[in-house]
């Protein structure tokens, strides 16, 4: 049976109200899935969950925070439980969303009827930008396969072969979740998004990003803008 799990970091106790409202509106057997927190891990540990080297090209240009390393964890961790459970398919949320309940009872039927060729079904927090091919229709909502992978991983459908997958060419991290997930031919798993979603971000500080100078904005802007003309060149590439 499909479950949902809602990645909750126990610090961010200004979340637990709309944690608690995903958990009223999820339509599988939920539970809060305790979030990784990558400040608090032991040192050992982290440092043995980064790769020494670029485990992918292009290589990712900035160096993983705390907390991108404990979201990475904590996705690994429901992944992992899983495929040690063998459960089919499971709803993950992260904390720091809201739903649209009527939109998106749309937006999951649809999904549930296609997860088991999409594999991986991402409820996009943005609009998702052309290219892409719709994969299945109904009505107004749509299964779309873009040709880059949009980054965010808010809100996901999976299966347990996308699961599986993931978990394996995971052992190590050199990037964050959302741009991992955007590898697919390096993953197997191509992601695809069902639209409208129904879920939306919380205009909440995130316990991810890290204050910089705007030199080191600067900086980080054209290495981004570098990175992603890549992962889009190569994503066209790679169909």
């Amino acid at each position: 049976m499909t479950q949902t799990f809602i990645i909750h970091l126990e610090r961010a106790s200004e979340r637990r109200p709309d944690v608690e409202a995903m958990m009223d509106l999820s339509p599988y057997p939920a539970r809060i899935w305790p979030a990784c927190d990558g400040a608090a891990m032991d040192p050992a540990a982290r440092d043995a969950l980064i790769a020494d080297q670029p485990l992918f090209q292009p290589a990712y240009p900035f160096p993983l925070s705390m907390g991108e390393i404990g979201c990475f964890e904590s996705h690994r961790s429901v992944w992992r439980h899983m495929v040690e459970h063998s459960l089919p398919s499971a709803l993950i949320f992260e904390d720091d969303v809201l739903i649209d309940g009527p939109v998106f009872a749309d937006a999951l039927k649809l999904a549930e009827a296609c997860v088991g060729k999409a594999a991986y079904i991402q409820f996009q927090v943005r609009e998702v930008k052309a290219p892409f091919q719709v994969v299945e229709q109904s009505g107004t909502v749509a299964v779309i396969r873009p040709q880059t992978v949009p980054l965010r991983a808010s809100a996901q459908l999976v299966s347990l072969e996308a699961a599986t997958a993931l978990l394996k060419t995971s052992t190590a991290m050199d990037r964050p979740v959302d741009v991992y997930l955007q590898m697919f031919w390096e993953t197997g798993i191509r992601p695809h998004c069902v639209v409208p979603s129904g879920v939306t971000d919380v205009p909440s500080p995130t316990t991810i990003q890290s204050k910089r100078s705007f030199v080191q904005k600067l900086r980080a802007e054209v290495q981004r803008f570098i990175y992603r003309r890549k992962i889009g060149t190569l994503s066209a590439q790679r169909g």
